[in-house]
């Protein structure tokens, strides 16, 4: 009866052990894979952010569509300024890059470059939209305008639309204040 005891005491002591390590073992986990997960979506977020801002520098505002926003990365060209000449090392200290193009040593040239060609190389524009470690979740994009101190201004903001922590939702941009930083810097 001695050994029936001690034998059902030996294990409960190790269920009641593995409990206790796996209640220290499980936050900690988490915290591992949240770490992970959330590297790769603020990387995507930084992307997507780019990409607004890409975009607006063509179009003089923000899109809420991926769709519009993905075949703009695709298909479109940005202006890309051109420095052509050189400033002789004799008068380099003594003028501006301002008097150098009066001048004429300096020529300034507009080109046009591909999107692709220019932003997120080697990235897939496709999965943009996605948020990293789900089954095909698109994040949240949406784009306006907000009116501040009289005058209105082009905002957007995309969101986690699945975060690993609820609690923690990343997101890039505003639509209730003017702001293009991500809320994990």
């Amino acid at each position: 009866m001695k050994n029936i005891i001690t034998a059902v005491l030996a294990i409960i002591i190790l269920g009641l052990s593995y409990m206790v390590y796996q209640t220290i073992e499980t936050p900690i986990k988490f915290q591992q894979e949240k770490k992970k997960r959330y590297a790769k979506v603020i990387e995507r977020l930084k992307d997507i952010r780019t990409a607004e801002f890409t975009y607006r520098t063509v179009h003089n505002k923000y899109t809420g569509d991926f769709d519009t926003l993905i075949n703009f990365l695709k298909t479109d060209s940005i202006p890309v300024v051109k420095k052509i000449g050189s400033i002789p090392d004799s008068l380099l200290d003594s003028i501006t890059t301002a008097d150098a193009i009066k001048m004429g040593l300096i020529v300034r040239d507009t080109i046009y470059m591909h999107v692709a060609d220019t932003i997120l190389k080697g990235k897939s524009y496709d999965s943009l939209r996605y948020v990293p470690f789900t089954n095909k979740a698109e994040f949240k994009l949406d784009a306006g305008q907000i009116k501040v101190s009289g005058t209105w201004q082009d905002v957007f903001e995309a969101k986690d639309s699945k975060p690993f922590d609820p609690t923690q939702v990343l997101q890039v941009g505003s639509m209730t204040e003017v702001s293009t930083s991500g809320n994990w810097e």
